[in-house]
């Protein structure tokens, strides 16, 4: 088993280019020509830039002056970028009772900002058990809650509805940075919820005591 660290492939830039000819490309993008690896050094070094090789199968092989450190800096952005484009959306699951506690609903409101700022939709399920069914409008009124209380993150992209003996709702990651100063834009997510229920405990939205909360 070999111990050793890895060796890092070092970019090929002023000393490290060892061609004796180039074809220099300026900072600027104007062309310099054909040049000696000395002269083009040189011009490197009287800009305060790099001599940057950036094709070496050409012939001669075509080196770029330029700021290497501001270079390197952009294409770790880019790439950063392209990776955050290429992530593949999944639809993350955050499930309660209709009768869960204040600090329990808080730790689903943490799990759905993570998913959401990871780029993920988020399924909010409340789930019925027996007889909880008949409290229906309960478990609306604490996924509109939810929502009102995610808006800075999320977008409501279905609003509460049952399915089986759930009800559930989808919010998807935010777009458009929230306009706190367009009341409407505040108020959409709850406009079916009471304003009292608006910033009511969860617990409190439930005329029967806290028993138990379903894992998340």
């Amino acid at each position: 088993f070999d111990r050793r660290a890895p060796v890092r492939e070092l970019p090929n830039i002023n000393d490290r280019i060892s061609y004796p000819n180039l074809r220099v490309v300026d900072a600027d993008g104007s062309q310099l020509g054909v040049i000696t690896r000395e002269a083009a050094l040189e011009v490197g070094k009287e800009r305060g830039l790099d001599l940057v090789l950036v094709s070496e199968k050409a012939d001669p092989p075509v080196c770029r002056i330029m700021d290497y450190g501001k270079f390197k800096f952009e294409q770790e952005k880019k790439a950063k970028e392209a990776k955050k484009k290429s992530h593949q959306t999944e639809v993350k699951e955050v499930k309660m009772r209709y009768k869960i506690d204040e600090h329990d609903y808080q730790v689903r409101i943490g799990q759905a900002v993570r998913f959401l700022k990871s780029g993920d939709k988020v399924k909010c399920t409340v789930i019925f058990r027996g007889r909880e069914i008949q409290h229906t409008a309960l478990a609306e009124q604490l996924l509109y809650r939810m929502a009102k209380d995610l808006e800075e993150s999320a977008e409501l992209q279905q609003e509460p509805k049952r399915e089986g003996r759930n009800m559930i709702m989808f919010l998807g990651p935010r777009r458009v940075p929230l306009n706190k100063d367009k009341p409407e834009q505040l108020t959409k997510a709850v406009r079916t919820l009471p304003i009292s229920a608006a910033t009511k405990p969860a617990a409190e939205l439930s005329p029967e005591p806290v028993s138990e909360v379903a894992p998340a």
